[in-house]
This record gives C-alpha cells, sequence and structure tokens, in this order.
C-alpha cells in the first residue's frame, strides 16, 4: 500500500481536526490509576491507539469502539503490570505505562520502547524521577524492570522539560505519598489534557499549565472513572495548514486551536499565509508563492519538532533562503534525502538545515521515514509536477486518521493504492 500525490492547486472547503495522538494514548495509560469504565471522546481512529488498545488488553484492560472517535476502557483493577515486546516494539508511548504501573501496582516490566526511528531519545529524565521518588529501577538493552514499595512524594527539577519524563512522574505522583513538585515540567497542551483528565478522577494537581507542577498524593480509593474528551491535535491542524500553504486555497481548519500553536501560527504568518480565528477553528488563506524564513525548534510555547518537517517542506518551495535548526532531535533531518528525490535544494550542516526555494517539486517514489515527515512527504507532493508515490504509509497511519481523505475532500489529487 502507498500513498499517490498529484499536483494539486487551490484547495477549498473545511476539514476537522481529531484528538490528539499525543494526547490520547498517555490518557489510555491513565486508566490504569483506576478500576472502572472509562468513555474517551474525538478519539482519533489510527494504528498507534489500537496497537496500545492491544497493550491494554494483555494487562487486563479490555477496550470497544462506539462509532469511530469513542473509546471505551475498562478494567476491574486486575492487572498484569507487563508490557511485551511484541507490541511495545510499536509504539514508543508504551514508556508512559511506567508511572501509572509503579504508582498503583508497585512494579512494572516493559520492554524497551519503539516507535518512530529519529535518533535517540533516552528515558533517563523518567528514571531519575521516579528514583527520586523511590522506584528501583533494573535497566538493559531489553527493558525497564522497576518495583516501588513505598512511592513518596519529591523535588523533581527536570533539566530539560521533557514530555515524556514530565507524564510519568505526574501519573506516578498522584498515588504517591505525599507532596510531588515538578519544576521546569513540560507545558504542552497534551499535559494540560492529561492534567484535567486525572483532576477529573481525583487527583490533586496545581500548577496546571505552568512549568511547575505540585502533586498531592491521594488514596488510591479516591480516584475514580470517567468520561473525557481528548484535546484536538494541533500538529494535524498544522500538517492541513500548510497543505493551504503550499497548494494555496481557502480552508477552514475546524477543531484548530490558536492558543495551542501561537509561536507556529507567527511563522506562518511570516511566510506569508493569511490566518484568521473563526466560530470553532482557523480560516485558512493562501494566494501567493511563500516567503522564506529560518526558524529553531524549542520545547513549547516554541516551535515543537513535530513541525519542523512540515515547515522544511513549506521552505522547499519558498522564495529566498531559510534555515531550519533542530534543537531537540538532532537525528531528525533523515527525511531530507526524500525531499530532495523531489527536487528540493536542502543542505545538512549538523543540526540545520539550509533551504533554497524552488518554484516547484518534481514527482518521484519517496519512503516515509516516520509519522510527521510522511506526512510532510504527501503535502510537499501538493506542488511536485507528476506523480509522488510515497511508500512506508504505515508511519502516517500511526499518526493521521485518514488524511488522504480529508486532503481529497479539500480537492488534493491524492489517493492510496
Amino acid at each position: 500500500m502507498h500513498i499517490v500525490v498529484r499536483s494539486s492547486e487551490n484547495l477549498r472547503g473545511t476539514v476537522s481536526v481529531p484528538g490528539a495522538k499525543n494526547s490520547v494514548l498517555k490518557l489510555m495509560a491513565a486508566t490504569l490509576l483506576a478500576p472502572g469504565r472509562y468513555r474517551l471522546t474525538n478519539v482519533p481512529d489510527i494504528a498507534d491507539v489500537n496497537t496500545m488498545c492491544e497493550l491494554l488488553a494483555a494487562m487486563g484492560v479490555s477496550s470497544s469502539r462506539v462509532g469511530v472517535h469513542d473509546l471505551v476502557l475498562e478494567h476491574s483493577g486486575d492487572i498484569t503490570p507487563v508490557a511485551p515486546f511484541e507490541l511495545v516494539d510499536r509504539i514508543r508511548a508504551s514508556i508512559n505505562l511506567l508511572g501509572p504501573l509503579l504508582s498503583r501496582f508497585g512494579r512494572a516490566d516493559i520492554a524497551m520502547p519503539g516507535g518512530d526511528d529519529f535518533g535517540s531519545r533516552p528515558i533517563d529524565l523518567h528514571v531519575m524521577g521516579l528514583e527520586k521518588m523511590g522506584a528501583v529501577f533494573d535497566l538493559d538493552r531489553d527493558g525497564v524492570r522497576a518495583v516501588a514499595e513505598d512511592l513518596h512524594g519529591a523535588h523533581i527539577e527536570l533539566p530539560f522539560p521533557s514530555v515524556g519524563a514530565t507524564e510519568n512522574i505526574l501519573m506516578g505522583a498522584v498515588l504517591a505519598r505525599g507532596v510531588t513538585v515538578i519544576d521546569n515540567a513540560a507545558r504542552e497542551p497534551e499535559i494540560g489534557d492529561l492534567c484535567g483528565m486525572l483532576v477529573d478522577m481525583g487527583a490533586v494537581i496545581e500548577g496546571i499549565g505552568s512549568d511547575r507542577l505540585e502533586i498531592t498524593g491521594v488514596s488510591p480509593d479516591s480516584l475514580h472513572a470517567v468520561d473525557h474528551s481528548v484535546v484536538s491535535d494541533r500538529v494535524q491542524a498544522a500538517t492541513y495548514i500548510s497543505a493551504v500553504a503550499v497548494a494555496r486555497g481557502d480552508v477552514v481548519v475546524s477543531g484548530a486551536r490558536a492558543e495551542h500553536m501561537e509561536m507556529l501560527l507567527t511563522r506562518f504568518s511570516e511566510m506569508g499565509v493569511d490566518i484568521t480565528p473563526v466560530d470553532g477553528g482557523l480560516r485558512v488563506v493562501s494566494t501567493r508563492r511563500l516567503t522564506s524564513i529560518d526558524f529553531s525548534t524549542l520545547p513549547y510555547p516554541g516551535i515543537a519538532t513535530d513541525y519542523k518537517p512540515l515547515l522544511v517542506g513549506m521552505l522547499a518551495v519558498a522564495e529566498g533562503v531559510g534555515v531550519a535548526t533542530e534543537n531537540l532531535y538532532p537525528g531528525r533531518f533523515r527525511y531530507v534525502d526524500e525531499l530532495i528525490k523531489l527536487g528540493a535544494n536542502v543542505r545538512i550542516e549538523g543540526h540545520h538545515a539550509v533551504v533554497r526555494g524552488v518554484e516547484h517539486l518534481v514527482g518521484a517514489p519517496v519512503s516515509a521515514p516516520d509519522i510527521r515527515a510522511g506526512a510532510a512527504l504527501v503535502v510537499a507532493g501538493l506542488v511536485a509536477e507528476g506523480e509522488t508515490r510515497i511508500d512506508n504509509v504505515h508511519h502516517i497511519d500511526r499518526g493521521y486518521d485518514d488524511l488522504v481523505g480529508r486532503l481529497a475532500a479539500l480537492g488534493a489529487d491524492v489517493s492510496r493504492r
């Protein structure tokens, strides 16, 4: 199976943004903290959600879809705290089972997580934080084994605002004895979404949305199952905005939340894209060739590394020269070779990509190296003469809810074959 894209212009209509992959997987992990029946709404129909359902099922959590975008998860509290390799190898978010398993059950055995391959993404900050709370770890190349006979509060200052570490420590602290303070905590909207669900479950969390979280542990019987709507996916929203930006057109991105992507929207505007808030979303208008800019990836509220492949693809057809600087994951330039196959003029210098814009790209067979880069190649295909064929589309399916169908509904010439 591959995705075929032909040059497309003047996209029009409305596209809806589903719930965030980077939130729903952590919300699913959080259901381990208390028995009962959970109903998550606005759940994206993506492969990673299905994999997480399989992983939780192996531990004792049942799941069922209600329609396309509602998910029911249920368990009695009888959980096997072991995450098997054959499932963990397919999804990096499996590491977020660590915090809730240690918090609720006192032990965890998780194979080393897989998922996207774009350089080293160590879990040392996860381990450091949970060790300060009393967990004891046994790490080797095969996985993570940990026990916590008495998980207790601690003051944890993260040297880097790691999203995954913040989430794991947060979920570990919910049932820990005493008070846990996380300084330099990540502030992404998805963390706010997780905090919101945990508070609804009965957790006590202060400082939500700030870089200092204070969690007062509660007793296990204080937590209960809840219904929760998943926050919209800002990266999928950015993908549709970038598609309109390069192909031009006038599209309403329903569900896009400007307050979750302010820095990115500023960069889009600097490139010549007109973005205005409308009821329930953003209206995106693009009528001319884009203008090159320089940008750097930074922790939220800066430019997320997930946005970078889209921005580099936009620079590839913009007027002038732009420089993209990767400060978070140095290995995440592996997709550039695929853009070059489409005629992009990109030179890598250390953790910088120097992009000299060309008027148009040229269709060719390319391969998706990860979720976001795969989507960026689909977007690039919209401004490539001839046919662009993207292979390894299973990566895209892990994080995008019907990318092809949503683009086609806007008038893009894109299909699966």
